[in-house]
């Protein structure tokens, strides 16, 4: 790839720069430009799309994102240190790369976008998951993104694909599930990143449903699946009986088992139940 951008190696960029990853940013930078261009081809045809980016770091994933046609790219970072390598990215791209350096919890990033947009970053994992129930949870749906291409310890993209009956089912698994289709796409080993963390790393391509996969209202869905779940292991009879009166007979109208814990319940009968709260 440095040859399509004619910009130096990521560690020379590293080096040149004084960007040492900080444990405290949860930055691990992703080097090998073969596995940022991968990652950029699991979001799909970029051409037509504005990409928000979150923790660029010294821009290995930016520079694959603008190779691979991405029409504008907003990168949304926290180090002001890697600010300088970046608008070398942007000097290389004219008019395609914006960078704003702040964060990504607090940035309005689709005020700076335009439609359609997707989403593809190699998260921060120290802000990986709040970002993701965020982009889940908006106030309307659709959302402002089409798809989220997002690296995940492997452990948290385990969780969002999930099934009923697995220990890594619970309510990170209902909300990605609800309105998207969710897969892993790839898995990366720790030597991949510099520094190599402990664990294995896995991207996870998120597609937005034009509209919920079963009707149910969000913020009473929400209440019940984290009920059942911040209780795990108490039948639902119990985790659920300060959500509505009479939820045992509700629990029995969804169809589900009053006895049954919640990584038993699959989505569409806790739909079913937060439909049957919702009509009282």
């Amino acid at each position: 790839m440095a040859a399509i951008d004619g910009l130096p190696p990521l560690r020379e960029v590293i080096a040149t720069h004084g960007i040492a990853a900080k444990k405290a940013l949860g930055q691990n930078f992703l080097l090998d430009l073969n596995l940022t261009a991968k990652i950029a081809r699991a979001a799909g045809d970029l051409g037509q799309c504005d990409v928000l980016e979150v923790g660029p770091g010294p821009g290995g994933l930016t520079r694959a994102l603008l190779a691979e046609g991405a029409r504008h790219v907003l990168a949304v970072e926290k180090d002001a240190r890697c600010l300088p390598a970046l608008a070398e990215i942007a000097a290389a791209w004219p008019g395609r790369l914006d960078v704003i350096n702040g964060d990504a919890l607090e940035v309005d990033a689709p005020a700076h976008l335009a439609p359609p947009i997707r989403v593809v970053a190699n998260l921060p994992y120290n802000v990986g998951t709040e970002l993701l129930v965020r982009w889940l949870t908006p106030p309307s749906w659709p959302p402002f993104w089409q798809s989220l291409t997002l690296m995940f310890q492997k452990e948290v993209a385990d969780r969002i694909v999930a099934t009923p009956g697995s220990k890594a089912y619970g309510r990170l698994a209902l909300l990605a599930q609800w309105r998207c289709d969710a897969r892993i796409v790839m898995t990366l080993p720790p030597e991949a990143f510099t520094p190599p963390p402990k664990i294995h790393s896995a991207v996870v391509h998120l597609t937005a449903l034009p509209e919920p996969r079963y009707p149910a209202d969000a913020k009473i869905l929400n209440r019940i699946v984290a009920a059942g779940f911040n209780q795990r292991r108490k039948m639902l009879r119990a985790s659920l009986k300060g959500i509505a009166p009479g939820m045992e007979a509700k629990l029995e109208a969804a169809g589900i088992a009053p006895t049954a814990r919640a990584e038993e319940i699959p989505l569409e009968a806790f739909c079913a139940l937060a439909r049957i709260v919702a009509a009282g």
